[in-house]
């Protein structure tokens, strides 16, 4: 089944919406605004309940279907933007200088409402869909706080599911898999303490800036020589900071990083090899290491039945010609890995064409694939909810 008319009809007003939405962006949890929005849509939509607050600035909207009771299934967009200044030069670019919706969260916001505004005309399904809108996906795991709000227990959500545009992938066409697709977020800082003194005298000190040096070269092995190669893992190290004269040796360096991995096991090991690593080869040097690791976003793990119905929706909507079942593994991350922990469900990535990469200053959602969301959103909750009512 082709994109649904009703999609079609209302993608001028839809693309109205998103565009406002991106003249307004907000970060982490403060999108005051754009919950107001959000919630102003819901209510002019005639939703049936919509509650405000959840994971602190989240919005929930129900939609009963007309044909009685049954379960209720939870479909979720996130609402924050990025600490980006935008170079799009846009009509509709952002009017608050350093942020921008450089992911593409103002279109899901706006593809998502245009779905809740067609499920709320029709009805056509048994049971409920429960409309997500979340705060603080970009760093702030707002869907771990909407979870331990009770999102899931409040409105007996049975199944949750989620979409994001992928740069790259072309228009139309709609790609997930089954079991992880995106990795878990760690962070890490290791601080190096050697004993400082005059560069010209290196044998009288305990160099901590070569000693990092071996530790980050060291690091590297875990990848390459610790994990099986058919597995995946990732550290990197992106912040270093040692002294502050070219003539002095200084008495510790710091560095830091993530580690990226698709497995709880492989993200374990990690995480246990870099404090073997940084703390062995430091004192062998005859420094030492201090090693914290910051739990970030847990692996996003796919379902494998929601990962059918996911798409069989898909399908319906692009042609399985345009359906890519068993897309690789990201590892970049998303906090909708703790509604996946909480409820079994799917997490769908949909084309956006040629466009910049995300968290790009000259990145920009395309309109034209709002069709697409909005027919994969209303498929999906009307066909998976009549073969969950049978």
């Amino acid at each position: 089944m082709p994109i649904l008319n009703r999609a079609s009809d209302m993608h001028a007003e839809i693309t109205a919406w998103r565009r406002e939405l991106h003249r307004m962006p907000e970060l982490m949890f403060d999108v005051v605004r754009t919950a107001d929005f959000v919630e102003a849509k819901l209510r002019e939509f005639g939703v049936d309940e919509v509650v405000k607050g959840l994971g602190r600035t989240g919005v929930v909207g129900i939609i009963k279907g007309s044909r009685g009771g049954g379960p209720t299934i939870g479909l979720r967009a996130d609402m924050d933007a990025l600490p980006i200044a935008e170079k799009t030069g846009k009509a509709w670019a952002s009017q608050t200088a350093g942020k921008m919706h450089a992911c593409g969260h103002d279109g899901h916001t706006a593809m998502l409402l245009g779905a809740a505004k067609y499920l709320a005309e029709t009805r056509n399904f048994a049971g409920s869909v429960a409309v997500i809108f979340q705060p603080a996906e970009e760093g702030g795991g707002g869907g771990r706080e909407m979870v331990r709000d009770g999102l899931m227990d409040r409105f007996a959500i049975s199944e949750v599911y989620g979409m994001h545009n992928l740069p790259g992938l072309e228009i139309g066409k709609f790609a997930t898999r089954p079991g992880p697709i995106m990795a878990s977020t760690d962070e890490f800082r290791v601080v190096v303490k050697g004993r400082g003194g005059h560069a010209a005298m290196p044998h009288t000190t305990i160099d901590p800036v070569a000693i990092a040096a071996q530790v980050i070269s060291a690091l590297q092995t875990i990848a390459s020589r610790n994990v099986d190669p058919l597995q995946s893992t990732v550290v990197s190290v992106t912040i270093l900071k040692a002294g502050d004269a070219s003539n002095v040796i200084p008495d510790e360096v710091s560095f830091a990083g993530t580690i990226r991995t698709l497995t709880p096991e492989i993200r374990e090991f990690t995480r246990t090899r870099l404090k073997e690593i940084s703390e062995g080869v430091a004192a062998a040097m005859g420094g030492s290491a201090q090693v914290s690791v910051r739990s970030g976003y847990p692996v996003t793990r796919n379902h494998g039945e929601q990962t059918g119905v996911a798409l069989a929706a898909a399908g319906d909507i692009a042609g399985p010609q345009n359906i890519e079942p068993d897309v690789a593994p990201m590892m970049g991350g998303e906090d909708f890995s703790y509604m996946l922990e909480a409820r079994p469900g799917n997490f769908i990535f949909i084309g956006n064409g040629d466009t910049a990469a995300l968290h790009n200053a000259d990145y920009d959602f395309n309109d034209a694939i709002i069709p697409h969301g909005v027919s994969y959103w209303a498929r999906l909750a009307e066909q998976r909810l009549a073969s969950l009512v049978g």
